[in-house]
């Protein structure tokens, strides 16, 4: 078997992983230690000194985790009781038998960078839970909730646009019908740009109307298999006449307008009967800044729901009742928040597998689900999709993403170079996507 390429890490001085190690990190630990202080009197209000207490302890904790990377110290074994502190603790021994330099020790500016980065996130976990009576705070929420509001305008746009569609939308012309999944698709993509991570958590909010949108940003799409998609989809929607459930899984990436525009993607499959059943795939913890919880999904619901927008409330009532009867599912699970790529979770999380080999379709969303679908290595850019995914192949499956590493597979011979020459940062400023398909159709 072909030696795999190696993984992406601040060794190389400049790259992307460098520069996320070196200022991105720091700045979104530096902001989670702000929050905290900016909350200690309603700790001190909800817990007397208790609290105050907490809030000391947790600022303490995270600031040592800033010295300890920004001084590129050894890497330490995690000392919480959750449940995935075992295989965690495994993972930095098995990451410490790959290393023959410095002290045999993984460190942040030496180890893969997919680890260290999921790892600065499990130990701000770790430092919160560490930290009682304030144990289930979440630091990024303040940022995941601006993100909601300062978008309001544009997913009030969505929302009407959706309700506004000619019904019922199972009757919609197979061409029409076509056309408009290939848009909510599209602002499903653009709706990926929104990364709180990649901002550093500042504002990352969505002010204009994507649908209007979607014609000057085609070209932006690098990799476009929505074909791909929408052969399978009708293909199973022609089954699911003869009451077969037809299932999509969406790995969810950011909260606030992504997760709407994902929302909005989910109505309209079930909506059309091109599904019968969607599958949405969170974190268990706060991670990566706005990555959706389950907090996250059913507060955005209930804020959509209660919106003075009267289209905008008609799908949060919707979106109520699809999960009151079943026909959206919210799954969490700790193999998301471990530093594992996808290609170990039959091993890791063979459950997890499974319900996903249950799938008609699976999308992942998003940047961190694409590093980990190929393993966050150094493949050339001509390496097709299937091979970068390293045997991870639990059902049909397509990435949505807006490109922000320096990692992308299944392109073009000379397509890279071309997008070089006319974009030096192509790799990763969220302004190119993909719709990246594998799997038989």
């Amino acid at each position: 078997m072909a030696e795999l390429p190696t993984f992406l890490s601040a060794r190389d001085v400049g790259s992307f992983a460098y520069l996320t190690i070196k200022d991105r990190m720091p700045q979104i630990l530096t902001k989670a230690i702000d929050t905290l202080h900016r909350h200690k009197s309603e700790f001190f209000e909800k817990h007397g000194e208790e609290g105050v207490e907490a809030e000391k302890k947790a600022i303490s904790l995270l600031s040592k985790l800033r010295n300890e990377l920004q001084t590129d110290k050894p890497i330490i074994l995690l000392v919480d009781k959750c449940v995935d502190t075992d295989i965690w603790n495994q993972y930095l021994e098995y990451q410490q038998s790959l290393l023959s330099e410095s002290d045999g020790k993984p460190r942040w500016f030496f180890s893969s960078w997919l680890f260290v980065e999921c790892y600065m996130y499990r130990r701000i976990h770790e430092a919160i839970i560490q930290s009682p009576p304030i144990h289930d705070f979440d630091v990024f929420k303040e940022s995941k909730d601006e993100n909601f509001f300062e978008s309001q305008e544009s997913i009030a746009m969505l929302c009407s646009y959706l309700q506004q569609l000619p019904r019922p939308l199972k009757d919609l012309e197979e061409n029409q019908l076509k056309d408009e999944l290939f848009k909510l698709l599209q602002v499903s993509l653009w709706g990926n740009k929104c990364d709180l991570s990649l901002s550093g958590g500042e504002s990352s909010s969505q002010k204009t109307n994507v649908i209007s949108s979607l014609e000057d940003l085609k070209p932006f799409i690098i990799v476009n298999d929505m074909e791909c998609l929408w052969s399978l989809l009708s293909k199973c929607k022609k089954t699911s006449e003869k009451a077969a459930v037809v299932r999509v899984d969406i790995v969810l990436d950011n909260s606030g307008f992504e997760l709407i525009t994902d929302l909005i993607l989910a109505d309209f499959l079930l909506s059309s009967e091109l599904a019968t059943e969607i599958h949405f795939h969170g974190k268990m913890i706060p991670w990566f800044v706005s990555d959706v919880t389950v907090h996250d999904f059913n507060w955005t619901i209930e804020q959509v729901k209660h919106s003075n927008h009267e289209l905008m409330s008609t799908c949060g009532v919707n979106w109520e009742n699809y999960i009151k009867i079943g026909r959206w599912i919210y799954h969490d699970h700790i193999f998301w928040t471990l530093p594992h790529s996808y290609c170990a979770m039959p091993q890791v999380a063979s459950d997890l597998y499974a319900e996903l080999q249950k799938a008609c379709l699976i999308f992942f969303k998003g940047d961190l689900n694409y590093r980990k679908l190929a393993g966050d290595r150094k493949w050339g850019f001509t390496v097709p999709f299937h091979q970068a995914l390293s045997g991870f192949h639990p059902a049909p499956l397509c990435s949505i993403r807006t490109l922000k590493a320096e990692l992308q597979v299944g392109l073009r011979p000379g397509q890279a170079e071309q997008l070089m020459a006319s974009e030096p940062t192509w790799l990763t400023t969220g302004k190119f996507g993909v719709f990246q398909f594998d799997g038989p159709l």
